[in-house]
């Protein structure tokens, strides 16, 4: 294989997608992942995708956000996004992802903690509908290499550079792979907890490998929890019972039955309200009725949902189902300014990997397909920019980076396999040193906000 990229792009979730179609067909571009290309957490997306549907709607989608975020957002940022968000969607469209329409008019259906309906949505199945469209266009494009399989262990640095990753091959050879420009799409922290709705290779290994070279991180402890996971008592990944259910009339009932709580308050104050009537019934879930819901809109609306349901024994159209909080969402991560770079150079982050501040301590529903997408097209513009301002310098010289740029291999002689522990070990102790400290900082200065 070739060892040597203009952009590496580690991840194959909305982000890494979007980027790499937004970057010159005249540059050598990989693009691995750790698993298959479609395992990844924007394929398993439910709900939707915000969009501001007029200037009537920003101040509302504005506050929305804000307030969700408990109003520790960077508002520069929500600003960019929520601005941003008309012309991303015009970009997925030309890419063939479908919306759902009524006589050729979009449909907006509304989730937990909106004031108005402005979320796109493709059946129950929008995060598949959007990055299938995406690969597909990705697979096409013979200017770009994708690899499964395939393991980032490290980064190469030289003078507070990047130029590119220590990488793990499908064959289990681990080798340098250059590159003038290197961006993290690779996704969350879900595999380390025992209960979350991301794909258990989901690690957070950017993360470890931000702390090994000192690249700054922020937010590390804001770790959201989704109210309505089906519950199980099998190990492996929780089923998501998407946020729309309960925007089209779901509502919580506890064990006699009774409705104890707004469907439609903010994630984590909701995951509250569904632990505190777990331990008042001494139950290990609470129950969603879609009662509410006529049957024929339950099938139409929610068919993956309903089979999933069914194939574990349970027929939402007639019965409630057991509910429960799981792992879902990571807020912070690596920090990134409003074009995607990083505190290092040459170095890029986008999606939930990275951290720009827009969701604050807690994220609104929907907000990540359209956060994540921003942000790559930003960051595959700045890259754009920085290949032609060095191509343009060079004069048509060609640019070698391992010319410039030697690696030692003594350092990495084994797999994933040797690093795998410590990378968890850090990161689940900086998640929870960041939280102790934070409770810490609320308990010396209630009043203050950070």
């Amino acid at each position: 294989m070739n060892r040597e990229y203009d952009v590496i792009i580690v991840g194959t979730g909305v982000a890494g997608l979007f980027a790499a179609l937004h970057l010159p067909n005249d540059k050598k571009i990989l693009i691995i992942t750790k698993a298959l290309a479609e395992e990844s957490d924007s394929f398993l997306a439910q709900g939707g995708i915000c969009v501001l549907k007029n200037e009537d709607d920003y101040p509302a989608f504005f506050e929305d956000t804000l307030r969700a975020g408990h109003y520790e957002n960077n508002r520069e940022a929500v600003d960019l996004m929520i601005r941003s968000s008309q012309e991303i969607i015009c970009d997925l469209i030309d890419c063939d992802v479908e919306f759902e329409r009524e006589w050729g008019e979009f449909i907006y259906t509304k989730e937990g903690a909106h004031t108005a309906a402005r979320i796109l949505y493709h059946e129950d199945l929008t995060g598949k509908e959007i990055t299938s469209k995406l690969l597909e266009k990705v697979k096409g494009l013979e200017h770009v290499t994708l690899l499964e399989h395939t393991t980032m262990l490290d980064i190469i640095e030289k003078n507070k550079r990047c130029y590119g990753i220590i990488a793990e091959l499908e064959n289990g050879e681990v080798v340098p792979i250059y590159s003038r420009y290197t961006l993290w799409a690779s996704g969350g922290v879900g595999g380390l907890y025992k209960h979350s709705t991301n794909y258990r290779h989901l690690t957070g290994d950017a993360l470890a490998i931000s702390m090994k070279h000192k690249i700054e991180l922020e937010n590390v402890d804001y770790v959201q929890i989704h109210p309505t996971t089906l519950y199980s008592d099998d190990a492996g990944r929780r089923f998501l019972i998407s946020e729309s259910v309960r925007g089209e009339g779901a509502i919580l009932l506890n064990r006699a039955g009774e409705r104890f709580a707004d469907e439609l308050l903010p994630r984590d104050v909701l995951t509250g309200e569904i632990r505190k009537q777990m331990e008042k019934d001494d139950m290990r879930y609470v129950y969603l009725s879609l009662r509410k819901i006529h049957k024929d809109d339950i099938v139409k609306r929610f068919p993956n949902i309903y089979k999933r349901c069914l194939e574990e024994g349970y027929d939402i159209t007639k019965e409630p189902i057991p509910v429960v909080p799981a792992q879902h969402y990571f807020m912070g991560g690596v920090k990134v300014d409003l074009n995607g770079k990083t505190s290092m150079k040459r170095l890029y982050a986008a999606g939930e990997t990275a951290c720009n501040g827009v969701h604050g301590a807690n994220r609104l529903a929907s907000n990540s397909l359209l956060e994540s997408l921003v942000w790559a097209k930003r960051a595959a513009k700045s890259i754009t920019a920085s290949l032609k301002r060095e191509d343009k310098k060079l004069a048509g010289e060609k640019i070698s980076v391992p010319e410039q740029i030697t690696v030692s291999m003594r350092d990495y002689p084994a797999s994933y396999d040797a690093f795998k522990t410590m990378y968890h070990d850090m990161t689940r102790q900086r998640i929870e040193a960041d939280k102790i400290r934070r409770q810490l900082m609320q308990k010396k200065d209630p009043d203050e906000k950070e």
